[in-house]
């Protein structure tokens, strides 16, 4: 008997990258005879005609299921939900712009099928179209992040990858609100093989991680797996307060040997100044943690679910 290979593609404003990629993929499926294919498409919100498409395509295909969210809530959100509605002994998740080469299916497979693997994710080896000043902060993300967590980040490593069943739901199975799945993915472990490839650029459409919510996503990532910056926090304290107390007998004995009377208000005024920053830096890097864990206690779902191609 066949097994079951899912496909779950988030998706966000797509309706000019879908049709390629649904072409694409059905190139793939003839390939790869040898296995069944479910396509989940998570509609993520989109204000285009993204819902529209996988509506068409659900009805005309009856390997394809559609999931559509009430609003967007996320590309984490959409890649948890994809897996929760998976069926397949396989799963894997890709992206609607191609950027994700379809044609890796094929090695990825037989990673798992033939050489033993849980797991086979891809990693880009180059960064070509992205801008510079991005690429350059995710290199630097990879090698800070690798150093403040216990859990190894690839750098260049994409959501893209083929797990197992078991893999997916021992994902599954870790139930916080504040997701990053590449962490996640690296969390539950299990043997692993990595394929590299040159980057490819989008089919159609316009990217929706600006740098700004490339930065945002990178410091949620630092918070979810390292608890670093609370450390840095406390060692920032304990150096003020040395550097404080050594100024402090530095000041009585030099008025008590000298008699030299407290002046130079403007340089304490700096000081003032330099170590409240410091201290609201410090407070910031507490509130964060706390918002998180604020979420967490709040037990709200990841995500709503408005319609599905059970609905049609």
């Amino acid at each position: 008997m066949k097994k079951l290979l899912s496909i779950v593609v988030p998706c966000y404003n797509e309706q000019e990258s879908l049709p390629y990629f649904y072409d694409e993929i059905k190139k793939i499926e003839k390939e790869m005879d040898y296995v069944n294919f479910e396509y989940i498409f998570v509609n993520d919100g989109s204000r285009d005609d993204t819902l529209k498409i996988a509506r068409d395509l659900a009805k005309k295909d009856k390997k394809v299921r559609y999931v559509s969210f009430s609003r967007n809530f996320g590309k984490e959100a959409a890649m948890l939900a994809g897996l929760e509605y998976s069926k397949g002994d396989y799963v894997t998740v890709m992206d609607a712009d191609l950027q994700d080469p379809p044609k890796m299916l094929i090695e990825m497979y037989k990673g798992i099928t033939e050489e033993g693997y849980d797991c086979v994710g891809t990693r880009r080896t180059t960064r070509k179209g992205e801008p510079k000043i991005r690429s350059f902060f995710a290199r630097r993300f990879y090698k800070l992040i690798n150093k403040m967590s216990r859990v190894e980040m690839v750098d260049g490593a994409r959501d893209y990858r083929l797990m197992t069943r078991q893999m997916v739901d021992s994902i599954l199975s870790l139930k916080e609100y504040n997701r990053y799945s590449k962490g996640l993915f690296s969390f539950v472990g299990f043997k692993t093989k990595w394929l590299e490839y040159e980057n490819v650029e989008r089919v159609a459409g316009e990217t929706k991680w600006s740098f700004w919510k490339l930065l945002i996503y990178a410091f949620e990532g630092i918070i979810a797996f390292s608890t670093t910056p609370l450390v840095i926090a406390a060692i920032v304290g304990i150096l003020f307060f040395i550097v404080s107390f050594i100024m402090i007998l530095v000041i009585i004995i030099k008025t008590l040997a000298f008699g030299d009377p407290v002046s130079g208000w403007p340089s304490l005024v700096c000081i003032i100044f330099f170590v409240s920053g410091v201290q609201l830096f410090c407070l910031g890097i507490i509130g964060a943690y706390l918002s998180k864990t604020y979420l967490e206690t709040k037990n709200r779902p990841v995500y709503i679910v408005k319609e599905t191609e059970k609905d049609l």
